[in-house]
């Protein structure tokens, strides 16, 4: 007789194609009859059923107006985020820091358009996800991008090269830093002495840090995610840390992000503002993301068996002549199509040959070039069929 949690396993192991296909979800439907979606950053497991049940006792009772909307004392998740982030990780920030949002974009944007004046630069690293450079200049802010390379030994930024684009904005003209740790798309588990590298450059350029740790419980053993506002109390005081169950629970659609807010100032201000100017999320989305952080964990120690598994499996089937880094946290593959000759965007190659959607490099910024990006958070078959069919149509394009 199977154990309970093999039987979890085995249902989030046997998805079918042709009902993924029938999902209205932008990952699926957007790939188009016949193609297999492997292109935006959500995974296809069914949701855990504790956030099912969770949400489905909240709409059995009160959906009335919430008591929570003075977020003065970090709100309805603020305990909870605080918990989780000791437990996990070591470090306990301040509950009553939190604020929320509706994702990830939006606490970024609030944060910047309120600590950073028009013309002023964002410091970035690239390859960056499309949507946060957009932020940054739909608000009038510059991005200052600054590529992270693969030195042969593993994916990283030159700390060097980030201080002379800081010192080239112009005095004063750099106010922020924008860290995506882990990152998207690389699968880079920071390290505690690269992160020091960068607090010691924000503290000397007195730089606010927004870092987005959205993929943080997906990181894999043996690496360990470090909390950049648990690198002592002057980086904390500078840093807002963002984060959600987008990726980790795939709660996208969910639209719930919280925000810990370290700097006083910025606090504040987004105190003076919360409510109509940014809007607010409601309360199924608070109660999804209270029961995956609470009671989540046996489903992600369950997807986690298989994000592992599957991130070496891409290793073992990718096709001749791409290359690519197993992930140290993530479900994503950055991958390296430079040898194909196939142009500066692969994305349209293996979508016309292989009838496969994978995310564009070139999205995200010039250092994409030559590069896709394949999600791997499915069930074996479905990733199987995706590996082969990229490698029929890199067979045929070698003929």
């Amino acid at each position: 007789m199977k154990s309970a949690g093999l039987a979890a396993q085995s249902a989030l192991d046997s998805l079918d194609i042709g009902e993924l296909s029938r999902r209205d979800g932008e990952k699926w439907a957007h790939a188009g009859a016949d193609v297999l979606g492997s292109w935006v950053a959500d995974m296809d497991f069914p949701t855990a059923p504790a956030i099912r049940e969770a949400v489905a006792r909240r709409a059995a009772g009160d959906l009335g107006y919430p008591t929570w909307f003075d977020e003065s004392e970090g709100g309805p998740l603020g305990e909870v985020f605080a918990e989780r982030t000791r437990r996990r990780y070591g470090h306990t920030p301040d509950p009553t820091h939190v604020r929320l949002f509706t994702d990830i974009n939006q606490a970024m944007l609030a944060t910047l358009q309120l600590a950073t004046a028009p013309g002023e630069a964002v410091l970035v690293h690239t390859p960056a996800c499309p949507p946060f450079v957009e932020v940054i200049e739909r608000i009038g802010r510059r991005p200052l991008t600054v590529p992270i390379e693969d030195d042969g030994t593993g994916w990283g930024f030159d700390p060097d090269r980030m201080e002379r684009a800081v010192a080239d904005a112009g005095p004063g003209r750099c106010r922020a830093l924008f860290l995506v740790n882990p990152h998207n798309p690389t699968g880079r588990a920071f390290r505690r002495a690269e992160l020091e590298a960068l607090a010691e450059l924000a503290l000397r350029h007195d730089l606010l840090v927004v870092s987005d740790e959205v993929h943080a419980d997906l990181t894999h053993a043996p690496h360990r995610h470090v909390p950049f506002a648990s690198l002592g109390p002057e980086v904390a005081a500078r840093t807002v840390t963002l984060t959600s169950g987008s990726k980790a629970f795939n709660l996208a659609g969910v639209r719930c992000a919280v925000a810990h807010v370290g700097p006083r100032a910025v606090r504040d201000a987004i105190d003076a503002r919360q409510g109509l100017s940014f809007g607010q999320v409601g309360v199924l989305a608070v109660e999804a993301l209270k029961a995956a952080w609470t009671s989540g964990d046996p489903w992600l120690d369950e997807v986690m068996a298989l994000l592992d598994r599957n991130r070496h499996r891409v290793a073992e089937r990718l096709p001749a002549g791409l290359a690519y880094r197993i992930p140290e946290a993530g479900f994503l593959a950055w991958l390296d199509c430079r040898r194909l000759d196939v142009g500066d965007d692969p994305m349209a190659f293996f979508r016309d040959e292989a009838r496969v959607l994978l995310f564009s490099g070139p999205a995200f910024g010039a250092a994409g070039n030559g590069f896709v990006r394949l999600n791997f958070g499915t069930s074996l078959n479905v990733l199987d069929e995706t590996l082969d069919r990229m490698d029929t149509a890199v067979r045929r394009l070698r003929k």
